[in-house]
């Protein structure tokens, strides 16, 4: 507990302080403009109102002042040390986030739409619009782009090589500029109606849509007037954020919400791109100890401090005390509105904020009923709080691999995921038998060990799992096997039988029990990830085996080669002069390749 007599020795100067636990891990982060004052608040006898305080103090051995020279310093330096240590009880985002966005390549002759994740700055090479909070929403968008724009969807090289239309082509969903059906002229004509689509200028194409689709009803076409409708719906649905945002300025705008219930906080980024909601980011955090104003301050410094794709404005709901200085550190205009349509953006990021709490709380109230009810009827020692679930893969012995797959609180936690490749040889036993060996050794000298330990598989299974425990001294996890009825592994309503070291007949469980169905997510999906692992390897070692057999390709000019053409088979129909346009590829060399795929009956039928 930390000695509130040394309080009297910190000065009244603006600074940053660090408050330690006994081993000197930093526990909370935060800044000031009058360090004792602002010290001396935590262990006033009235308390601080802020749920977490208390149990913040009760950790804290001592703490560290940093003075600095102005209020502006301050705030950076505390930003920095926050991203340095990640304290328990500051506000931490990831900064390994990527954005999606769709973009139109208006320097090709014939442009595309697609679909494309950066982490920074966008490219010259074209027109971006986004980014898109949700891939889904992004796909959707793209989705109705190519119905209602006949624009190719084709790579650039298989734009050069087609020599007839493809299928888009006869259900006139591209107007195949690979063959010259069309002009330059129509061309560009429909690009720039996309171009206004997505910069919310709709009214026109909606028009024209609404026309074509009467036009097609009077020629009795009404498969395709069907088709018409359901694009013109779907564009409807889109951009039904328009009235809302009616007045709000063209340039991009972000309105954050927060709302706290108990040690939980949510904050959620209404994103308004080209005057059109386009969609919200919502953020969870818990056990913060900061006030309002000091996790907004440093959720903008954490987020937007080095993103590219900042907004022009952003919407607050309270003003924040250093206002002017982050305005100049971001480059970004702050406002808190009090009416209009910016004040019912910052009112939608609060309702927002409000309903994923309830949805993410009750959500998560749902699994720990769920986790006693896998408790109950298993008869655990402990409630599940983390399952750990393995699964293994192999095909006839080859690339044999094993998957670790975890669940905290009831739900998937993908940082935990584990893969592993076998390093003997042997059956499947002896395989999970290495791998178990391998993970318990490790989480056992770390105090890592799981509450609930589940393996695909029968008796045989347990039996290894529960000896490797034994040998390694670990009484703690309770342990189950999972095994489909008659080695059956489709999906649906199956029979599952669950042994359990205690008992000598295995449990069934009814067909529409959801802990049936929970234990199957989790088995399945040790399953899916073991799966994709052995697919993985097995692909490199194909590829690697293929290449390396071609004379001349050495190391460095067969990743070049990936890296252009991201597989054997784009290699295989690549021509000659595709091939020696990479730096490093010769005409020998491309003839080798050629020659090499000829022999093994691929024979690029497009090399001149």
């Amino acid at each position: 507990m930390y000695d509130k007599d040394k309080l009297s020795r910190i000065v009244e100067e603006p600074g940053v302080y660090l408050m330690k636990d006994r081993q000197g891990c930093v526990l909370y982060v935060g800044k000031a403009k009058r360090l004792k004052t602002r010290l001396k608040q935590y262990f006033a006898k009235s308390g601080d109102e802020r749920e977490m305080i208390p149990f913040l103090i009760a950790k804290v051995d001592s703490i560290e002042t940093i003075v600095t020279l102005s209020e502006k310093e301050a705030l950076l330096l505390e930003n920095s040390l926050i991203k340095q240590h990640k304290p328990q009880y500051n506000v931490l985002l990831k900064d390994d986030k990527t954005f999606i966005s769709l973009m139109i390549n208006t320097r090709h002759k014939w442009p595309m739409i697609r679909l494309v994740r950066t982490k920074g700055r966008h490219k010259k090479d074209g027109i971006y619009f986004g980014p898109y909070t949700s891939a889904f929403a992004a796909r959707r968008t793209l989705d109705i782009m190519h119905k209602a724009f006949p624009l190719r969807q084709c790579s650039d090289g298989e734009l050069k090589r087609r020599e007839r239309p493809c299928l888009l082509y006869g259900i006139k969903q591209c107007i195949a500029p690979c063959i010259d059906k069309c002009t330059k002229e129509t061309y560009d004509a429909h690009v720039q109606d996309a171009i206004d689509f997505l910069k919310g200028k709709n009214s026109t194409l909606l028009d024209n849509l609404t026309q074509e689709m009467e036009k097609a009803s009077e020629q009795l076409e009404f498969e395709r007037a069907g088709e018409l409708l359901q694009t013109i719906n779907q564009i409807k649905q889109i951009t039904e954020g328009k009235a809302l945002s009616a007045t709000i300025p063209e340039g991009n705008c972000d309105a954050l919400g927060l709302h706290r219930e108990g040690a939980h906080l949510f904050i959620v980024q209404i994103l308004v791109r080209n005057g059109q909601i386009v969609g919200k980011e919502p953020y969870h955090f818990s056990n913060v100890a900061g006030t309002d104003n000091d996790i907004l301050e440093s959720f903008l410094l954490q987020h937007f401090a080095e993103n590219q794709h900042k907004p022009k404005e952003i919407f607050l709901p309270i003003p924040l005390e250093n206002h002017q200085i982050l305005q100049e550190l971001l480059h970004i205009k702050l406002t808190t509105p009090l009416k209009g349509s910016k004040k019912k953006l910052i009112d939608l990021a609060k309702k927002n904020a409000s309903a994923e709490c309830k949805q993410q709380l009750s959500e998560a109230t749902m699994r720990l009923e769920r986790l006693g009810h896998l408790k109950e009827t298993l008869s655990l020692n402990t409630l599940p709080y983390r399952i750990e679930c393995f699964d293994t893969s192999n095909i006839a012995g080859t690339d044999p691999v094993a998957a670790l797959v975890a669940f905290t609180d009831g739900a998937k936690d993908k940082k935990r995921t584990r893969l592993y490749k076998i390093r003997g040889a042997g059956d499947d036993i002896s395989a999970m038998r290495e791998v178990l060996t391998r993970r318990y050794t490790k989480a056992r000298d770390e105090g890592d060990l799981p509450d609930l330990i589940i393996i695909d598989g029968g008796k045989g299974q347990l039996s290894t799992l529960s000896t490797v425990l034994s040998e390694l001294n670990i009484a703690t996890p309770d342990i189950v096997a999972i095994t489909k009825e008659a080695g059956r592994h489709d999906k649906g309503l199956t029979k599952e039988r669950l042994f359990l070291p205690h008992k000598k007949e295995p449990i069934s469980l009814k067909a529409h029990d959801p802990l049936l169905f929970f234990l199957q997510e989790v088995r399945d999906e040790a399953h899916r990830v073991a799966i994709a692992f052995h697919k993985k390897r097995r692909t490199k070692r194909i590829i690697k085996s293929e290449l390396d057999q071609i004379p001349g390709i050495g190391p460095q000019k067969k990743k070049a080669l990936l890296q252009h053409f991201k597989s054997v088979k784009r290699i295989k129909e690549a021509t000659t002069a595709e091939l020696t346009s990479l730096p490093s590829i010769t005409k020998r060399d491309a003839q080798r390749i050629n020659d090499y795929f000829s022999k093994n009956g691929a024979q690029n039928s497009n090399a001149p």
